[in-house]
Order: structure tokens, then sequence, then C-alpha cells
């Protein structure tokens, strides 16, 4: 058995089959990214295995020590309640497991990495961003701290790119929608409107992203993150965060 910790990647779940389909394309490039890790799949909801059979799954074959890593781009509530609620109540069950909570995604320079490489292979070209505006069209929440940190990549990424604009929009909880952000760039005289979904995989409000850019006429649209080899590198670097704050002696992540 590996001396390594076993990585856990946390995913929501959805009833679209292209959720579950684009998580484990994901999986998939971290196991060839990092040849001899045990990656492992669970998620809160709507698919299987949930998390709390993997981890009984893993206590059963002898794992005693887990990462575990929401795919998650914010630290909103799924991160702050629902995953740790999971992992107390499995540490607790399974006391020879040790379990350790990595950070969420975002922000992160390897995230809008990913972006830039959606946007390339959805036609953009480098001579293109005087004159593009962006929208980076979220999921949204009802966190006022994960919706500040979507702003706040926003104004980043505008800042350190040669993009006209950037500005936020959200699927849900949220304003504004992604249709109500193009048509304000297009008021605003940009010439190019490109929507840049700030999203890991298809969905229901994934689909409401695609609708309000297609609604709005946007010249650009972007596909998910997915398998985006940058984001394969950021989850593979949260779990070496993790291994170096457990080395320092750090347990502020440990959920027991």
């Amino acid at each position: 058995m590996s001396a390594r910790p076993t990585l856990l990647v946390i995913a929501h779940g959805s009833r679209d089959p292209r959720h579950a389909a684009t998580v484990a394309a994901l999986c998939a490039r971290l196991r060839s990214l990092r040849p001899g890790l045990r990656v492992e799949v669970g998620h809160l909801d709507f698919n299987a295995p949930r998390v709390h059979r993997v981890l009984e799954r893993l206590a059963a074959e002898g794992v005693r020590e887990v990462v575990a890593l929401p795919l998650l781009l914010t630290r909103a509530f799924h991160a702050k309640s629902d995953i740790p609620a999971v992992l107390r109540e499995a540490t607790a069950r399974l006391p020879l497991l040790t379990i350790r909570q990595a950070e969420v995604l975002g922000p992160s320079p390897l995230l809008t990495a990913a972006l830039e490489r959606r946007l390339t292979e959805a036609g953009l070209r480098p001579g293109d961003r005087r004159s593009t505006g962006v929208v980076l069209a979220s999921a949204g929440s009802s966190d006022p701290e994960a919706i500040a940190v979507i702003a706040e990549i926003a104004r980043e990424w505008r800042r350190t790119t040669g993009w006209c604009a950037v500005r936020p929009a959200f699927a849900s909880a949220s304003l504004p929608r992604t249709a109500d952000a193009v048509r304000a760039l297009r008021a605003e005289g940009v010439a190019r409107v490109a929507v840049a979904p700030y999203v890991i995989a298809p969905g229901f409000l994934p689909d409401r992203i695609v609708a309000g850019a297609r609604e709005a006429r946007a010249d650009i649209l972007a596909p998910v993150l997915g398998d985006a080899p940058e984001l394969a590198r950021l989850l593979l670097r949260r779990y070496d965060q993790s291994l170096m704050a457990r080395a320092r002696g750090d347990l502020s992540s440990l959920t027991a």
C-alpha cells in the first residue's frame, strides 16, 4: 500500500450525466500527472459513490490517511458546512482513518490560465484582447464571501491581462445574470463579448450560463473548465499543500 495519503476528490454531483463524466475525466488526468497516487471520487449528492461510502471502503481496505479535496472554486456553503459535516461524521465512525480537508481550488492563477485556454479554444486570438470584454460567469452563491471573491477575480484578471473589460455574472442567487452582463458590455461600446464559464462541469446552472450567453448573442462562448491541465495541476497543488501543512503540524484542516 502506498505511503502517500489517498486523494479523495469530493464533487457536488448532478442529475446531468455530463457532470460525473467530466469529473471522471479530470481525475484520469490527475492519475496521469501523478502516477502512483491513489485518486478516488466521492459525490455529495445525486451520483454514486457517495463520500461516506468511499471512506468506508478505504478504511476497510486498510487506508489510514486521506486528503479530502473539495472540487469547488469558491469557499461557500458546501466547503464551510456540508463537506466538513460529512467528514466529521466519517471520522467518528472510522477512528483508524485520518481525514484532512484540503482548501478549495480558487482563487488561483492556474484557474485564470484555464479560462484563457478555454477562450482560445473557443476562437479568441491574442490580437482580439483589446477589443474584447469577458463575462466571468459563475454558478452563483448566497454566500457574500464567495460573491466577493468572484468580483475580485474579475478585477484582477482585467488588471493583469489585455482584455478591455472583465465583468462577473451569476447563474443563480446573485446578480447580474450572464445575459445582462453581456448586454451591459455591449451598451458600453465593447466590440466583442466573450463568456467564460467559471464552472468545472456541465449541469443545470452551467446550462443557464450557456442560455444567457446565447440569449444576449455573445460573440464567443467558451467551454467549461472540465479536465483542463491547469485545473488538474491545481488539484495536485492543493493536495501537496495539505501534506505540507501536516508536516508543519498544522491541525486546522483535520476533521477529527
